[in-house]
């Protein structure tokens, strides 16, 4: 009795052992792992990874930190312009972090190159970039680990709106100085003021109507076409499709739009505008009856035409409306 007692009690023994050896060897390789990451790190705010390493460092437990890790193709051959715009958003909230004086290992921020790691693509079934995945430190990335560049953009502050909400880690996004914007500014302000200065005699010209209506509805123009959506959003410029090449101009969802999209609907407005403005002009001037004919055709063509093609992009984006005209 005594001889199966002891046996069992050696059992006991090497699977206790076992287990500790197990959780001190798991121990030390999460340790290893988050060094590798740590010094990563230190060199540069995004580390570069490939198959290996993203097999070795993201996918093979153990893991105790998230990785939001950017899939790209920023090679010229690829000819993604897009991709190194969202490049440039995701370096700025990456340095951020890691300047940050809240920086800790809880989150690493990655990139890998469709040219550099395409085994990885294959992997997780991916046929577009940019795309931007985070990988939890514990489980499996869920829905909502994948980032909706189609409705938020690629601005450094809608992604860290983003890290937060799937890691609790807040990002405070600090740009690099641009002086860009104030000298342009002090450039416009000095041409106008050398401009009243030139013409300090003659300053009818502020007291123009058409003068300031033209600005008046250059501004409406743009801020309906939905210019401070981009400056809030940042966007893409357009779309292209990498296994078709086909390049979208027009967002497909209401909830979001392009670049190119916001000056297609500013030509749109501006030459309708130009349509009834023609129109007013046929029935109050004092030119022949002529000339006010051709300005009349001119501006129902115009009027016509153009709101056809806008309405046709309202109804692409609102899917389901039932009105057009001329265009389906």
């Amino acid at each position: 009795m005594y001889g199966k007692l002891y046996i069992l009690l050696l059992g006991f023994i090497f699977v206790y052992n076992d287990r500790v050896d197990g959780q001190m060897k798991k121990e030390t390789l999460l340790s290893e792992k988050v060094t590798q990451m740590m010094e990563w790190t230190s060199k540069r705010s995004v580390i570069k990874m490939n198959g290996d390493k993203f097999r070795r460092f993201v996918r093979a437990p153990p893991r105790n930190y998230s990785v939001v890790i950017m899939f790209t193709a920023l090679q010229p051959q690829r000819q993604c312009g897009v991709c190194r715009q969202a490049d440039e958003e995701f370096q700025v909230l990456a340095n951020s972090w890691r300047y940050s004086s809240a920086f800790t290992n809880k989150v690493f921020f990655a990139s890998v190159d469709f040219d550099e790691g395409s085994d990885v693509f294959q992997m997780l079934n991916m046929n577009s970039a940019p795309t931007f995945l985070h990988f939890p430190s514990k489980g499996k990335p869920r829905r909502a680990d994948t980032y909706e560049l189609q409705v938020r953009g690629f601005a450094a502050e809608q992604l860290a709106r983003w890290v937060a909400d799937r890691t609790d880690v807040q990002i405070r996004v600090i740009r690099p100085p641009n002086y860009a914007g104030p000298l342009l500014l002090g450039f416009l302000l000095a041409g106008i003021g050398g401009l009243a200065y030139l013409r300090r005699n003659n300053l009818e010209f502020l007291f123009n109507k058409n003068v300031w209506a033209f600005s008046a509805l250059c501004f409406v123009l743009i801020m309906t076409s939905g210019q401070m959506w981009n400056h809030i959003r940042g966007p893409p410029y357009a779309h292209k499709n990498p296994s078709t090449g086909q390049i979208s101009y027009i967002h497909g969802s209401s909830q979001a739009q392009f670049v190119a999209e916001t000056h297609i609907v500013l030509l749109f407005n501006a030459a309708i505008t130009m349509g009834i403005v023609l129109l007013c002009e046929a029935a109050s001037s004092d030119l022949d009856i002529g000339k006010r004919k051709i300005m009349c055709v001119a501006g129902i063509a115009l009027v016509v035409l153009f709101f056809s093609w806008l309405l046709s992009v309202f109804r692409a984006k609102y899917h389901g409306y039932p009105y057009s005209f001329l265009m389906s």
